[in-house]
């Protein structure tokens, strides 16, 4: 795997002559197995590193960088190409034709001289069934057919190697093989010093990878030297049906373990193989409440046994996983066409994968729970302003799960354990150790998110409920609301990174519409005093803050970033919350007046988060898009389209980027976070564009 620079440029020259088309953009990492915070394995794309969106010729890798090897050869009448991977010596290079995405495949059309190959990589979401999102897998189906209408001998041949098991290379890797009740045949490994509930690198420390396929006639399979098992397979189509007893670091002879499968003679009938990656783990993460520190349970193990028994179960259900997720592709191609044409279908369905891969659905049938890492910002557990721009997304497929990512929040809350003050928390801790606050506050931002998010649940769900067993929580935060919401104080909102300021518009807004929900919650659980309260004071606030925080004299108008600094402006997204509860609190005409200025001030890739710094905010993006007019959402969408296929960053998407190169935001590398789940706001509204008759 050290080898990887000199085998992406001989990968380049031997591709020089072959073009892939990509659909509906070339982003600029083409996810492959992307299912968990630890099965999220992507292939870089972007110009900075990447190698333009080819499957073969360079190596798959975690989210971080970090390589996964992972490689695939085909024998072709006794000449061997390299369909997926970086291997060296490099056999040449299946042309790829095409690269198509949808929210839950990547599909690769492969060239290999007479026979042509479709790869598709499917990590299901499956938002109504716990259990199937709870077990991180993908699938990996191989289908092959002549293209000269004449017969081939074919081989294949795929391996992974033991990378998978630990960021940390040094770490010694164990493995075995075996095959399960219903001869499902798999490769099992994992860091054989096995530490629950730590990370190397960002990767697990803890728990087992499998490798599988289905036994049968013409499979082989090997462990060994990544040198070796290759060879073995290029020099003889088969491999040895044996197993390398000398467990060792992971970057000593990188150990992998293949699969080969002659198929024979194929002619013009498809002959599909089908492989499956996944991480099987007893327990997700820790969490504490009143109870004190507990092990939280992967939701799957209430249904199975052991980790086989449940690969057999999974890998069995294949075919019924791969209607139903074209069930869901098709249902998101279909709404976001429709409410924002073709280019809001490129942001939407790569968004799914990436935003469900942040969670970790967890917990027992009687007390379900789910688990939201923040990727690759700081790794904080249940952030709230992390969860508040990807809740857009769980609305659409299934507001019940928000319940079920609140829940940890509000359970540690109520029994006492925060202590730092009346607001709402921050975050948990550390993915995946729920037990302990982190210190950052961000008191207005976090209340308003809180309070915002509960309502959204209860209007979508019909449980208020909910509303009244929490009530009292909710109305902490919004005494918090009213005191520091009409002028905040010096404070960070989410957009941390910007750094902290007094009397933030957009702030201040959170708060208002967060006290005017409050109000909406009153009302909705018997609490009429408190109703008419909080409406008045969101009233009165509302009425203050078009004089504090619009620069009227401007051309055009607009809002500030902070009070009297009318030469700023930002993004006020925060208005979003105001159409999606319909709270009715902001005037119809500051909607019009913001999506008037936007397009003022747009560069190339999108409108700057605010006149600090020229980068911006995608997801805050979608939120102004949602609540605009046609042309200025049309822009928002389409800037951010073109972000998506031109950007020279190679990582999962980003959500922080320039305006005018598309690039990574000040050497600040945000990636693979959930947060692309608000690109879904305006599938999460009954009603885009400007609201009418709002005129508090």
């Amino acid at each position: 795997m050290a080898f990887l620079s000199a085998a992406v440029t001989l990968a380049a020259a031997v591709l020089a002559n072959a073009e892939s088309t990509f659909s509906p953009a070339r982003p600029p990492a083409l996810p492959l197995a992307v299912r968990s915070p630890y099965l999220n394995t992507n292939q870089a794309a972007g110009s900075d590193g990447g190698n333009g969106g080819y499957l073969a010729g360079e190596w798959p890798s975690f989210w971080n960088g970090a390589i996964t090897g992972w490689t695939g050869f085909i024998r072709v009448d006794n000449t061997t190409y390299t369909w997926m991977g970086s291997p060296l010596p490099l056999p040449q290079v299946v042309d790829q034709t095409s690269y198509e995405y949808t929210s839950t495949r990547s599909t690769f059309e492969l060239q290999a001289g007479p026979v042509t190959m479709d790869v598709i990589f499917l990590s299901p979401v499956t938002p109504d069934d716990l259990t199937a999102q709870s077990f991180p897998i993908t699938f990996v189906s191989v289908a092959v057919s002549s293209s000269d209408g004449g017969e081939h001998d074919v081989q294949l041949y795929t391996d992974v190697s033991a990378e998978w098991a630990s960021g940390d290379r040094s770490k010694v890797a164990q493995w075995e093989y075996g095959t399960t009740e219903s001869n499902v045949a798999y490769h099992k490994f994992w860091r054989q010093d096995q530490e629950e509930f730590i990370e190397d690198n960002q990767q697990a420390a803890w728990g087992f990878w499998y490798y599988a396929t289905a036994d049968g006639e013409g499979l082989t399979h090997q462990s060994g030297a990544d040198t070796d098992v290759r060879d073995q397979f290029t020099s003889n189509g088969l491999l040895e049906n044996t197993e390398d007893t000398n467990y060792r670091a992971i970057n000593d002879a990188y150990p992998v373990f293949g699969f080969a499968k002659d198929l024979g003679s194929v002619g013009s009938d498809s002959v599909e193989t089908v492989f499956t990656i996944n991480i099987a783990q007893d327990n997700t993460v820790q969490y504490r409440d009143g109870n004190g520190v507990e092990s939280i349970p992967s939701y799957w193990t209430n249904t199975y046994q052991d980790y086989e028994s449940a690969l057999d179960s999974f890998y069995g259900q294949y075919q019924d996983v791969s209607s139903q997720t074209a069930d869901l592709d098709s249902r998101v191609a279909s709404d976001s066409t429709a409410a924002g044409g073709d280019d809001y279908l490129t942001l939407t369905s790569l968004a799914v994968r990436q935003a469900w891969a942040a969670l970790a659905v967890s917990g027992t049938p009687d007390e379900p729970l789910i688990f939201l890492k923040e990727i690759s910002s700081n790794g904080d557990i249940q952030t709230v302003d992390v969860i508040f721009p990807t809740f857009p997304i769980i609305l659409y497929f299934n507001p019940d799960w928000l319940k079920l990512l609140l829940d940890p929040i509000v359970r540690y809350q109520e029994t006492g354990l925060f202590t730092q003050g009346a607001f709402a928390l921050h975050d948990l801790g550390v993915f995946p150790k729920a037990t302990e606050a982190g210190p950052e506050q961000q008191p207005v931002e976090e209340c308003g998110n809180m309070i915002i998010m509960a309502l959204a649940y209860a209007q979508r769900t019909g449980d208020t409920g909910y509303l009244t067993e929490h009530y009292n929580l909710l109305n902490q935060y919004t005494g918090y609301l009213v005191n520091d919401s009409l002028y905040p104080d010096n404070q960070i909102s989410t957009d941390d990174f910007a750094g902290s300021l007094a009397n933030q518009t957009n702030l201040a807004l959170k708060g208002m519409i967060g006290i005017k929900a409050m109000s909406m919650i009153a009302q909705m659980t018997g609490n009429a005093d408190d109703s008419s309260n909080y409406a008045n004071i969101a009233e009165s606030y509302i009425a203050q803050w078009q004089d504090l925080g619009i620069a009227q004299d401007a051309n055009p108008p607009h809002t500030t970033l902070s009070y009297g600094d009318n030469s700023s402006h930002g993004l006020l997204y925060n208005l979003y919350s105001d159409a999606l509860l319909e709270t009715h609190l902001v005037p119809t005409s500051v909607y019009e007046m913001q999506s008037n200025f936007y397009p003022t001030v747009a560069n190339k890739y999108g409108v700057p988060l605010d006149t600090r710094h020229g980068y911006t905010k995608n997801d805050w993006e979608m939120f102004c898009a949602a609540i605009a007019a046609p042309d200025t959402q049309a822009l928002f969408i389409s800037d951010i389209a073109d972000f998506i296929n031109q950007t020279p960053s190679n990582g999962p998407v980003t959500d922080l980027s320039e305006t005018d190169t598309a690039d990574y935001a000040n050497g600040i590398r945000f990636m693979a976070r959930p947060v692309v789940g608000g690109w879904f706001s305006l599938l999460a509204l009954n009603q885009t564009g400007i609201p009418e008759g709002n005129t508090s």
